[in-house]
């Protein structure tokens, strides 16, 4: 990893649609070698996935308001098994944006999205009630996003 490697990875992470021409400008290099650079980052991992970020608040003014949830979730026993049979059943819920198992206090932290009030309902009871190891949800509605970032900060 050298330096116009970091600049390529800040750069995707800023704007993933760029086209490789313009990708090579910006890192001072000919297109192939990015193209090529790309490929190598991408196939050592560090590029995950290259996708359009929606904006949540244009798309819920055609679909209708939508919630952004914040749940803590707390298990009754802890054991690895455990765990990761809840956390695998919280992944696979397409409602779930994000999941986080914790320490220490809750177990997990959910950030939820849902259409609205009987959507998280729905949710709930598939993710909360039907579980017989959740001890304890708590739910926090948000009313505003200040920040919402995806960009990692990288140090060169």
């Amino acid at each position: 990893m050298d330096e116009t490697d970091w600049l390529l990875l800040d750069e995707l992470q800023r704007h993933a649609g760029l086209s490789n021409q313009v990708l090579a400008e910006r890192a001072h290099i000919s297109a192939p070698t990015c193209l090529r650079r790309i490929r190598r980052l991408r196939e050592a991992g560090l590029i995950a996935a290259q996708v359009a970020l929606l904006n949540e608040d244009a798309i819920a003014s055609l679909q209708g308001h939508g919630l952004t949830a914040i749940a803590e979730v707390s298990l009754d026993h802890q054991g690895d098994e455990h765990l990761s049979t809840f956390e695998a059943r919280a992944v696979a819920d397409d409602a779930v944006m994000q999941c986080y198992r914790v320490t220490p206090g809750p177990d997990f932290i959910l950030m939820i999205r849902v259409r609205d009030m009987p959507g998280y309902q729905a949710l709930a009871q598939r993710l909360f009630t039907q579980d017989a190891n959740v001890r304890n949800v708590k739910v926090f509605f948000s009313v505003q996003r200040g920040k919402f970032e995806t960009r990692i900060p990288l140090n060169r």
